[in-house]
């Protein structure tokens, strides 16, 4: 159901089911879309929980996860009278965006890049990066890719994994 919904609320022409949906999105899914312009292909992890999303584009193959926040970083100048920093980012193609996530302003977010679990990102972004902290990112290891990848684990492994992660720690501190 909530892909069905992004998908009305994102690309409807019918502005009343596009309304109708964006409220279905915030009531079942604390979720928020608004951007002017999205690809079909952007996936949501975990239906997109707690995430506000205003950005000017989104290209294909972005993953944004759960509580990711995008979007404006204005202020307005009262020597000028003037509002600055006005826009919304723009995330290029193939980006993976992290649990927490916040990227706000009139920023670009250079593709293939990876936005770390918590990274606050208030600056452009060079392609095939690493974002992290605030404002930090590195070069990303192009053997590796981070958090998603289209073949995903088996969720039976992480649960083995984590039951085996569990037994250790309570082997090593007496509480087996």
């Amino acid at each position: 159901m909530f892909n069905t919904l992004v998908r009305i609320n994102c690309h409807s022409k019918n502005s009343f089911l596009r309304e109708i949906a964006g409220n279905l999105l915030e009531k079942l899914y604390c979720c928020e879309i608004n951007c002017a312009e999205m690809d079909r292909s952007v996936l949501f992890a975990h239906h997109g929980r707690g995430c506000t999303i205003v950005a000017s584009k989104i290209c294909e193959n972005v993953v944004i996860f759960q509580n990711v926040s995008i979007g404006a970083n204005l202020k307005y100048s009262k020597i000028t009278n003037e509002w600055e920093n006005v826009g919304n980012p723009i995330i290029a193609r193939n980006v993976i965006i992290a649990d927490g996530a916040k990227i706000l302003g009139p920023i670009v977010i250079g593709e293939n890049s990876v936005i770390g679990a918590g990274a606050i990102i208030t600056k452009s972004i060079p392609a095939n990066s690493v974002a992290y902290g605030v404002n930090q990112f590195k070069v990303k290891d192009k053997d590796y890719d981070f958090i998603f990848n289209s073949n995903m684990i088996n969720p039976q492994k992480i649960i083995e994994t984590n039951k085996n992660l569990v037994a250790k720690f309570n082997k090593q501190n007496n509480l087996a």
